[in-house]
This record gives C-alpha cells, sequence and structure tokens, in this order.
C-alpha cells in the first residue's frame, strides 16, 4: 500500500510540473483578440488659414512651446497666477485623484498575473457521542492546523494580460484627462486675465473721455450764460456725460464677475482676491504653428481618445478569450495533527496539488453578444477620437482666420482712430468760432469714442484669440509625456 501511494503521489507531482511547464510554453502565442492599431484620422498636409503677416510656420523640433507655456505673454502677474492652477484648482486635484485611482486600479489588475496564496491557522476540539459509542464516553479529540493554500489561474489565452493593458489604457487616458483639465483651466485664467485688463483699459478711456465731456460741458454752458448757445447744446452735452457714467459704471460688474471668476480658478474665495487694475501692457505673442499632423501628439484631449480606443480594442479581446476553456491550479500544505506537542513536526505535514480545466458549454448567445457589444464600443471610440482629431484642426483654424483678421482690423482702426480725433478737432474749432452747430461737436465725440473703444476691444480679443490658439495647439504638452506601463504599474 505505500508503494502505490507514493506512486500516485509522484506521478500526481509529474503530470503538475509537466502541465505547469506544457502551459506557460503553450500560452506565449494564444492570446486571442484583435492586435490593436491607432484608428485612422483625416490629417491635412497644411493648414488653410494662414497666421497674421509676419508669422513664419515653425518647423517640427521647434513646433511646440517650451516649458510654461503663458509665460510667452511675458507678464508676471499672469506667470504668478497660474502656479496656483495646479495646485489648487478643485477641479484639477479632482482628476488628479482620479488619475491616483486609476493608477492604483492598474496594479488591482496585475495582480491576477501571480499565485494568490493565504494561510489560516485553526484549533479545535470534538468528542463523540457516547450513545454511537455503544454507551462508552466519548475520547475528547484536538485537532491542530496550519495549511497554506495557493491558486493560481493561467493566462492561457491573454485575457488577463489584456485586463492589465486595459487598466493601463485607462490610466494613461486619465493623465490625459488631467493635462486636458490644467490647460483648459489655465488657458480660462489667461483669457480671464486679458478680459480684467481690457476692461481697464476701456475704463482709462472712458474716464479721460469723460474729463472732455466735462470741459465741453462747461464749454458750453459757458457759452450759454453768454447768449452764444441755445439750452439745447447744454443739455446734449450734459447727456453725453452722463451717458458715458452709466458705460463707465456698466464696466465695473463685468469686471467684478471676471475677478471672482479668477479667484475659483485659483482656488481662492472672490473675498479674498482682487486684481489691480491696469490696462493691457503686452502685445499679442507670436505662437510658434507646426504642421497639422503634429496636432495629433500635443493634444492631450487626443491623446485620451487613443487611450480610450485603445482600451476598447483590449476588451473586444478579453470577450474572445471567454470562448476557450479556463485552466486553474490550486495547491494546498501544511501541517495538521491532533496533539500539540507533535503539531510542527515532519510526519504532520500534508499537501495536495491538482489542475482543474473549466468551459462554458452553453450560454444562451452570451459571449457573443459581448464581443458584438465591444466590438460596438470600440467603433464609438474610434469615431470619438476621429471627431476629436476634427474639432482641434477646426479650432487653430478658427482662431488663426481670428489672429490674422484682428490684426488687419487693428491696423484699420488705427487710422479711423486718428481721423475720428482730426474730425472731431476740426470740429470743436468751428463751434467755438459759431460756424458749426453743438450737434456736429457730438457727432464727431461719438465717432472718435467709438473708434477708440474698438481698438481697445480689437486689442482684448488678439490677446484671448492668442490663448485659445495656444489651447488648441496643446499648450506645451506632448503625448511623450503620458506616463509609460511602467509607470503606472510602479509602487510610487
Amino acid at each position: 500500500m505505500r508503494a502505490f501511494i507514493n506512486y500516485k503521489i509522484g506521478t500526481a507531482r509529474n503530470l503538475s510540473l509537466a502541465a505547469i511547464a506544457g502551459l506557460l510554453l503553450f500560452s506565449s502565442g494564444c492570446i486571442k483578440g484583435p492586435q490593436y492599431v491607432r484608428p485612422s484620422a483625416s490629417v491635412p498636409r497644411s493648414f488653410k488659414e494662414a497666421p497674421p503677416e509676419g508669422w513664419k510656420e515653425a518647423q517640427p523640433s521647434d513646433g511646440a512651446l517650451r516649458g510654461k507655456w503663458w509665460e510667452i505673454f511675458g507678464d508676471p502677474a499672469l506667470n504668478a497666477l497660474q502656479e496656483q492652477v495646479g495646485i489648487s484648482n478643485q477641479n484639477v486635484l479632482e482628476v488628479e485623484a482620479q488619475f491616483r485611482e486609476a493608477k492604483a486600479a492598474a496594479r488591482v489588475a496585475r495582480s491576477a498575473l501571480f499565485p494568490l496564496v493565504t494561510a489560516s491557522a485553526s484549533a479545535t476540539g470534538s468528542q463523540a457521542s457516547s450513545r454511537l459509542l455503544g454507551g462508552a464516553p466519548g475520547v475528547p479529540v484536538g485537532t491542530y492546523t496550519i495549511p497554506v493554500d495557493a491558486s493560481y489561474t493561467a493566462d492561457v489565452w491573454g485575457s488577463i494580460h489584456r485586463s492589465v493593458a486595459a487598466s493601463v489604457g485607462t490610466a494613461q487616458a486619465t493623465a490625459a484627462q488631467l493635462e486636458s483639465a490644467r490647460l483648459l483651466y489655465t488657458a480660462e485664467l489667461a483669457g480671464d486675465f486679458f478680459q480684467v485688463h481690457g476692461i481697464d483699459a476701456d475704463a482709462a478711456l472712458l474716464q479721460q473721455t469723460l474729463e472732455s465731456y466735462q470741459e465741453y460741458l462747461v464749454l458750453t454752458r459757458n457759452r450759454y450764460a453768454g447768449g452764444v448757445a441755445s439750452d439745447s447744446d447744454v443739455a446734449q452735452a450734459e447727456t453725453q456725460l452722463y451717458t458715458t457714467q452709466a458705460q463707465l459704471t456698466d464696466l465695473e460688474v463685468q469686471r467684478t464677475q471676471l475677478e471672482h471668476a479668477i479667484a475659483i480658478l485659483i482656488g481662492k474665495p472672490p473675498a479674498e482676491f482682487a486684481i489691480p487694475r491696469a490696462p493691457i501692457q503686452v502685445p499679442p505673442p507670436r505662437i510658434p504653428v507646426t504642421l497639422p499632423s503634429a496636432l495629433l501628439e500635443r493634444r492631450p484631449d487626443i491623446a485620451q481618445a487613443e487611450r480610450q480606443a485603445a482600451v476598447a480594442n483590449e476588451q473586444i479581446g478579453i470577450a474572445q478569450a471567454a470562448f476557450y476553456p479556463a485552466l486553474s491550479f490550486s495547491a494546498a500544505a501544511g501541517v495538521e495533527s491532533i496533539s500539540f506537542l507533535n503539531f510542527i513536526t515532519w510526519p504532520s505535514r500534508f499537501w495536495t496539488v491538482g489542475p482543474q480545466l473549466a468551459q462554458i458549454l452553453f450560454d444562451a448567445g452570451k459571449r457573443k453578444a459581448q464581443v458584438e457589444e465591444y466590438q460596438a464600443a470600440y467603433d464609438a471610440t474610434a469615431a470619438n477620437y476621429r471627431q476629436t482629431v476634427l474639432t482641434a484642426f477646426q479650432q487653430v483654424e478658427d482662431n488663426l482666420a481670428a489672429l490674422r483678421t484682428l490684426a488687419v482690423e487693428s491696423a484699420v482702426l488705427d487710422r479711423a482712430v486718428s481721423a475720428a480725433q482730426r474730425s472731431l478737432a476740426v470740429s470743436t474749432a468751428q463751434y467755438k468760432a459759431g460756424t458749426a452747430s453743438y450737434l456736429q461737436v457730438i457727432t464727431a465725440q461719438t465717432y472718435a469714442l467709438q473708434d477708440e473703444k474698438s481698438a481697445v476691444d480689437v486689442q482684448t480679443r488678439r490677446m484671448t484669440a492668442s490663448v485659445l490658439l495656444i489651447e488648441a495647439l496643446g499648450g506645451s504638452w506632448n503625448a511623450s509625456s503620458l506616463p509609460t506601463s511602467e509607470d503606472i504599474l510602479a509602487r510610487k
């Protein structure tokens, strides 16, 4: 009997080792599912819209802004505000936490590639019923056990590896989403910042205009007192003055709301934040613009969409692997004895080991439907990727056209302002000489103010369009900054 038992144990050990070795050799080429290829997207050779005159197309190696993109504007106040977005903006911190969550989930998925080992210790006492022993008293028996159990699911068809790859892809997509959030809120802050100072420029213009209108009102009242002008002239001068005062007051509402928005972007209550009043001091910068193909590597939202497509592709492979048998191994070893003194001794040892093969025989078409479900999900993510690429091209084209057009408009408005000021000077001289009515002066004043305000507003629009173009180009980000699989699966 002893020889037979030893033969069975030795045979089982040899069979198990042979099965494991054969499995490792066999599983290396049995990963099921489609190989991932980045979805195709239509990429033009060049942008349709030309940049403003004087801009040069950047070479591919020089096309990306280096470091912190907002520093291209050369405004220390803006730089100081931008530094607070990444560490205090709650929306950015939320996505950053989601990224850390996704990294942890990837490590959880990877753990399925390794055996699961558990251990437990137990001590139980028992005594048989004397009625079962023919009236003889039962003898109390103690059982002491320390088993160590191990189980391992062989990744024969690659479903576990694909699950790990899908989790890594999800973490990479979340990392790209984090960069998109940073780009979004830094660009929003820069846009609000320039709008605030654009309003300051408008306010400075209106304040200067009010002082001029006040002088005209005094002049008109003096002429009325001297019998040269009519009361209608005085009323028109007062109307012009009070209307401009109302416009100046209305600017305060817009500025206050923008200031509050900036406070939230940097993670502060509006009551604790204020921006000093100052008109825009810097001109629109020249932004390096490369070929459209480089945009695919510079936009974090494109990288996010591409990684989501990769994850969807892995899900197809996982669903297809479910058609094949699942092979798992289990083993147990430990010591067991009814005597505590002989508990941890070599004769008290025990062990078991063996493989298990499982196959679904009937599921009413569930697995086939799941494959079709994930194939459709992949098609949806591929379409989303292409749409994201198209939207990126549109945003770049829109802002290139805006910057070029606004540059032309700014030059035209400069000439209009000069002409309006000359017209106002002539009308004023004629009014003082008594050869023109005050209506002619008011008309010249209105045109002068409109042209000057338009010139200021165009300057603000050029600055915000520059910010939007930088955002459309992806800021200073590049797809090479995405964390690698090793980065995501690292413990720290």
